[in-house]
């Protein structure tokens, strides 16, 4: 933008100094060619006078000493004509001055003075001009004319001082045009900046930061006024998007109780029920009853990821290291290897609080929909700039033409309609890795024989550690150790996360037994 109004506003200074030094250009022309007109004109009148006198006398060696000196003294020759237009007396040889005259294109001016008149004003001298500027004066008394006095004067010397006088009006008009460069440049960063505080906002905006607020107190009004405008929106839809959570929140809370008692009472029927079609009726009510209450545990952990805002900085490692021995022990009991190829010292980007808890339910979705054995988690570095967070299996994987449909909110595989879930955990995830600045893949996993296994593949852009992150990834880890040691951690939860592949399978993690 500032490069923008910077090619906008130099241009135009540029042609408004122009527009001012061509006109000054072409005055100083015209005054040094009038300059030098009129001092030569003199010189010639004086010649004139000179010239009658020694030509009355006869003392034409005199008349052409002063006129040779003359020469010498200002590089300018000088010339007595006769009426017959022919050469009398001059600085310069005969045939040399009248090259120089007749080249002049100034004839005719010679004539005027013969004719006893003088030339009107002389064309202006360029510095590109090739022609002389000749003089004439007419020798002799009242209206008898003896001869002219012809004086030529080279246009070198006099476009050669115009130059001159072009190139210092040049730097002249270079000086408010550096100055209004180097004013350009904090003029356009000042009436930018509040546009730059908006960009920036913007973009926390679209990482999930709806806390941000931009200040309107600085800057144009009309910035100002768009700033308040930007500063509403936002409170705006942060309030809309509170209010849905808590709605969902809510109900799904309020919701619950009820369901569990008519689950109850559903179930308590069942001594009552004499005939194996009423039975079969019960055990179908009974399972709606349970998916129902597994939809608002879903709606539940939905809302808890969508309220995930921001980023921090996380050494992956770390957090894995917090989770992998629940990860290996939920893996025992489902007949699953677990395997991790986490390299340490590995920072990222990543949603702040959650990526613990998008590999808790990647891992979940791994185990419990691939219909493989083995799990593994790698990281890899992409340079300076990003890495590869990797959950695959060995199992069932996914055609290629239903990834991209997998990342859709209640999408569910048509291999997978009979397995718990409602199709929104791992559109959730993709959000939030878009919100922290990275991309979710689907790609295949470990191939097994014919099973192409199934990868989600988790692109975070790296960043520095930072000391008080290091402090707490190494808090988080040690409470962890402490949790596992005595056991205190729900595998349920692991077990039934909101995260589905595709919403394959979304998990009870909070069934009331």
């Amino acid at each position: 933008m500032i490069r923008r109004l910077l090619t906008l506003l130099l241009p135009v200074a540029f042609v408004l100094v122009a527009a001012v030094a061509v006109p000054i250009g072409t005055v100083i022309a015209h005054q040094r060619t009038q300059d030098v007109y009129v001092d030569r004109l003199a010189d010639a009148s004086r010649f004139a006078s000179l010239a009658r006198t020694a030509l009355e006398a006869g003392r034409e060696d005199t008349l052409a000493q002063e006129l040779a000196r003359y020469r010498e003294l200002y590089d300018t020759p000088v010339a007595v004509v006769s009426p017959a237009e022919e050469l009398v007396v001059g600085s310069e040889p005969p045939g040399r001055l009248r090259e120089i005259v007749e080249s002049a294109g100034e004839i005719s001016a010679v004539r005027l003075a013969l004719a006893g008149e003088r030339p009107g004003a002389p064309a202006t001298v360029w510095p590109w001009t090739t022609e002389a500027l000749v003089v004439a004066e007419p020798i002799g008394r009242d209206s008898e004319v003896e001869g002219a006095i012809v004086v030529a004067v080279s246009p070198d010397g006099l476009g050669a001082s115009v130059l001159r006088s072009w190139g210092w009006l040049a730097l002249i008009s270079l000086v408010p045009l550096v100055l209004l460069a180097a004013a350009a440049m904090p003029l356009s960063r000042w009436v930018l900046r509040p546009i730059g505080r908006l960009d920036a906002a913007t973009t926390a905006v679209t990482s999930g930061d709806l806390e941000v607020h931009v200040d309107a107190e600085r800057g144009p009004p009309e910035l100002r006024r768009l700033t308040e405008s930007f500063n509403t929106m936002v409170a705006v839809v942060r309030g809309a998007l509170e209010r849905q959570r808590s709605f969902v929140s809510e109900a799904s809370h309020q919701l619950r109780n009820p369901l569990a008692s008519l689950r109850l009472a559903v179930e308590n029927l069942a001594p009552h029920l004499t005939t194996d079609t009423a039975r079969e009726a019960h055990a179908v009510a009974v399972d709606e009853t349970m998916v129902m209450h597994r939809m608002l545990n879903s709606l539940l952990a939905a809302t808890r990821l969508e309220s995930i805002t921001g980023t921090d900085a996380v050494e992956v490692a770390a957090v894995i290291d917090t989770r992998v021995s629940r990860w290996r022990a939920l893996g025992d009991t489902r007949g699953f290897t677990v395997a991790t190829d986490v390299p340490a010292g590995v920072w990222v980007q990543a949603p702040a609080g959650g990526l613990g808890s998008i590999l808790d339910e990647l891992f979940s979705n791994a185990i419990r929909l691939s219909r493989g054995s083995r799990v593994e988690i790698r990281l890899r570095p992409e340079g300076p700039d990003s890495a590869r967070l990797m959950v695959l299996d060995d199992g069932e994987g996914l055609p290629e033409e239903e990834r991209e449909a997998a990342l859709a909110r209640f999408w569910r595989s048509s291999r997978h309609q009979n397995t718990e879930g409602t199709g929104l955990g791992l559109a959730i995830v993709a959000d939030l890795v878009r919100q922290s600045g990275g991309r979710l893949e689907l790609e295949e996993g470990l191939r097994s024989g014919e099973r192409p296994g199934f990868g989600v593949v988790i692109t975070l852009p790296r960043t520095e550690a930072r000391e008080d992150d290091q402090h707490d990834e190494h808090g988080e880890h040690d409470q962890h150790d402490e949790h596992d040691q005595h056991g205190e951690h729900d595998q349920r939860d692991q077990d039934e996360g909101v995260a589905g592949r595709g919403g394959q399978g979304e998990g009870d993690d909070g069934t009331e037994r």
